[in-house]
């Protein structure tokens, strides 16, 4: 019972940083890229 009175606190600091990283990737527009695949799978790069 004394590693959960461990565990718990890191899960959850270890939740809340991969949080604040998604958080911060979505803010700083990382996943806009509205024309990008859609028209580079269209263009022939021979």
């Amino acid at each position: 019972m004394n590693v959960l009175v461990i565990l718990i606190p890191v899960s959850l600091i270890l939740g809340a940083v991969g949080l604040a990283a998604f958080l911060w990737t979505v803010r700083s527009d990382q996943y806009d890229d509205d024309k990008g695949n859609a028209a580079r799978i269209l263009l022939d790069d021979d």
